[in-house]
């Protein structure tokens, strides 16, 4: 429909833009033309001010943009976009939170498991690990709090509106800072503290007016902040390892490794969840087209998206990353209810700011007082 061209066109146009705005944050100092090898030479194309500042006479507009950067934020962003769209459409042609959410959270991450295994065995793709027995032990707790994640945020958007669980989900840090004090015994600066009051604060507001509120949804996107908070924490322990770096070979493969390890954790939860309800997700997905097609999609696109947020958090510093999550927020809560046509009132618009303005300031806030 014509709507729906212009609303696609609409989203693509926020993605690139924001996108663009975020990679170029994390310009590298190399772009200055500056280098500890080549400031003897002198270039025709560099012109030297009095001050000692080295300035680019041509191309410098081009050179500040990372195109491998900017690609990998694009795609990131449109593919958590899409994930959030195949996966409630594939929920809500199952039935709700009232039919088959944790079978279609397993089968999301049997998907990526699919697909981490081909990129192993297809050639010149990806070499494999070379990880010990004692690595994969060490990696269960984040594997297993990674699978808490998935499945507790995909029971959320079953049960609310996807605008909804996506403003719950942004209050992460309040619960990444009670975990970091009081079980880590890594406390944050007083300035933090005074951030999550509007994170929570803006949360309270969304809630009071969303017409597709239920507490299983917000309990559910508090737990899956809960157990992402751990993950991050336990994944910090776990890249402490000595060598494990260099035995996984890349970031690509440590999230092909928790992935797998993800989903065998979530088999023995879907067992007694939904265990005696597969004959009956067999039948409504071999009637329901819906259902399969977009259960594949939205394991395809959250695999991939995550793989490349994982690349792109790599290769860029702690406020880019805050100015990126934050973007990524806006677009999947305006796109995402303009396209499933959720209810967006003022105050859910509100909330959602003052929450996600929060997240930002609490992520920057420290680098900012300095």
């Amino acid at each position: 429909s014509i709507k729906a061209d212009q609303t696609m066109k609409l989203l693509i146009l926020l993605v690139l833009g924001a996108s663009t705005l975020v990679s170029g944050l994390n310009a590298p100092k190399s772009n200055l033309g500056i280098s500890s090898h080549s400031l003897p030479v002198r270039d025709s194309s560099v012109s030297t001010s009095s001050t000692g500042v080295v300035k680019k006479a041509r191309g410098g507009a081009t050179a500040n943009v990372d195109i491998s950067l900017l690609s990998y934020f694009f795609f990131w962003y449109l593919g958590n976009y899409y994930y959030n769209i195949t996966n409630k459409l594939a929920l809500k042609a199952s039935g709700g939170s009232k039919g088959f959410p944790m079978t279609i959270a397993s089968l999301q991450l049997l998907v990526g498991v699919c697909y981490a295994i081909f990129s192993w065995v297809a050639p010149d793709m990806r070499k494999p690990p070379k990880i010990t027995y004692s690595d994969i032990k060490k990696m269960l707790p984040v594997s297993f709090c990674s699978m808490m994640a998935h499945c507790a945020s995909v029971f959320a958007l079953s049960a609310g509106a996807v605008s909804f669980g996506q403003i719950v989900k942004a209050a992460e840090p309040a619960f990444a800072a009670v975990l970091s004090t009081f079980v880590y015994g890594k406390p944050i600066s007083t300035a933090k503290w005074l951030c999550l009051i509007p994170v929570i604060g803006g949360v309270i507001i969304a809630s009071v007016k969303e017409l597709d509120f239920a507490f299983s949804a917000l309990f559910s996107a508090s737990a899956a902040n809960l157990f992402a908070a751990i993950k991050g924490n336990e994944n910090k322990r776990l890249m402490e390892t000595a060598g494990i770096k260099e035995r996984l070979g890349s970031v690509g493969n440590q999230f092909a490794v928790t992935s797998i390890l993800s989903f065998l954790w979530s088999l023995p939860l879907l067992a007694i969840t939904e265990g005696g309800k597969w004959d009956d997700f067999v039948e409504v997905a071999r009637t329901t087209p819906a259902v399969m097609n977009n259960l594949l999609a939205s394991g395809f696109f959250f695999y991939g998206y995550n793989e490349l947020a994982t690349l792109t958090i790599k290769k860029t510093n702690a406020i880019t990353q805050s100015v990126a999550n934050t973007a990524k927020r806006v677009i999947i809560i305006i796109g995402v209810a303009i396209v499933l046509g959720e209810s967006l009132p003022f105050a859910k618009i509100l909330g959602s700011i003052i929450c996600i303005g929060g997240v930002f300031l609490y992520s920057t806030i420290d680098q900012l007082i300095k």
